[in-house]
């Protein structure tokens, strides 16, 4: 009985090791030359730790043995966390900006395929099959609509998969598709206002002259401030030099205020540094303009208050800032109390040394996330460890 029970045991564990996706131990490099040697394609999971999505697909769908099965059998996988370690310079390789990412590379470190987003079993193994098929490789998408291929389904597929990593590839392909459509539903007018990120992109033109169509879907109101907003984002863009990480405050100033307050471009230009200045890790930026723009911060909603107060407890060392932080954290579980700000409140106390406050809000967030249905193993690890 004892050897059975042994059997038995080993027998369950192998089953377990065979489930689910198995992702390398190894850096980029090798992966690559593995894949090389196999001649498969390499998978990479293109995450982020802060990623709600990412998190779902490796709770609900790369555990499943379907999955498990064809990609390990087919592909060399690689899970990869996009702002840490070689995953920084890998992201700007792959131009990956939006998370999760999935990518399909060969062994000489060439891209020949990519999706993104949640996505379900069926479809995660069907875009996989994709990428083996060089028909259906984004590559030979991208080379059939070159080709002068009009088909809509195709074309709102291929600027679907390009909007995100390669808007001004994805305007063309939007540009066709738009231009041969006589009448435009719902789904064609979400499409149009995802992918017009500038005043300079041809899809602006297509918003402007078909705007009788765009407000009978979506109240005018909501078309002036989308408007508006791709106005702001194309004077924010060029008004930021990437290679110098500098500001043309003068021309943002004097563009901007051809359409807005002068309170109104001077907050939003704020705003947008200090954006900039956490993506590109300067806290110490990121943290005094914060602090200057949220000195009161009784209008703010409890999402915004929320974001901020975990950017800072995930950024910040500076104790009095943490302690501000704590404060927008409170106003934001006052506003609306729920799992993630209740979460946020713990963390942050946690950081300053308040092990007992860290200790009663994280018992809080994990209630609520039961209640709410929410995955509480952080919260659960923070509280084993007050």
């Amino acid at each position: 009985m004892k050897k059975l029970a042994i059997f038995s045991s080993v027998f369950i564990g192998i089953l377990a090791f065979a489930q689910g996706i198995k992702f390398e131990d190894s850096n980029f490099s090798a992966v690559l030359a593995k894949a090389k040697k196999e001649n498969k394609l390499v998978f990479v999971d293109a995450y982020a730790s802060w990623c709600g999505p990412c998190k779902l697909m490796v709770k609900n769908i790369f555990p499943l043995q379907n999955v498990g099965d064809f990609y390990n059998s087919h592909f060399v996988n690689a899970k990869i966390d996009m702002e840490k370690g070689e995953g920084i310079g890998l992201a700007k390789k792959y131009n990956v900006k939006v998370f999760p990412t999935y990518l399909f590379i060969n062994g000489d470190g060439e891209e020949v395929h990519r999706t993104l987003g949640y996505v379900e079993e069926k479809d995660f193994i069907q875009f996989a099959k994709d990428a083996e098929d060089p028909s259906k490789r984004l590559t030979s998408l991208k080379k059939k609509f070159e080709g002068g291929e009009n088909n809509p389904e195709f074309l709102k597929n291929l600027a679907t998969l390009t909007m995100y990593n390669d808007s001004e590839f994805a305007a063309k392909v939007f540009d066709r598709y738009f231009q041969q459509k006589t009448t435009m539903d719902q789904e064609d007018v979400q499409l149009l206002l995802t992918a017009t990120q500038s005043t300079e992109s041809p899809l602006y033109k297509i918003f402007q002259t078909r705007k009788a169509e765009i407000v009978k879907i979506f109240p005018e109101d909501r078309y002036a401030k989308f408007d508006k907003n791709v106005k702001i984002n194309t004077v924010i863009k060029k008004s930021y030099n990437a290679d110098t990480k500098s500001w043309n405050d003068s021309y943002y100033l004097t563009e901007s205020q051809k359409f807005l307050t002068k309170e109104e471009s001077e907050k939003i230009l704020k705003r947008a540094k200090a954006s900039r200045a956490l993506k590109d890790k300067d806290i110490p930026t990121y943290e005094k303009l914060m602090l200057e723009m949220y000195k009161d911060y009784s209008t703010a909603s409890s999402e915004e208050l929320n974001s901020l107060a975990w950017n800072f407890f995930e950024n910040v060392s500076n104790k009095s800032s943490l302690e501000q932080a704590v404060a927008w954290a409170q106003e934001s579980v006052k506003k609306s109390e729920n799992y993630a700000n209740t979460d946020t409140l713990a963390n942050l106390y946690n950081k300053i040394g308040d092990k007992k406050n860290a200790k009663i809000w994280a018992e809080k967030s994990v209630q609520l996330a039961k209640t709410e249905g929410q995955d509480s193993t952080d919260t659960e690890k923070l509280l084993k460890s007050l």
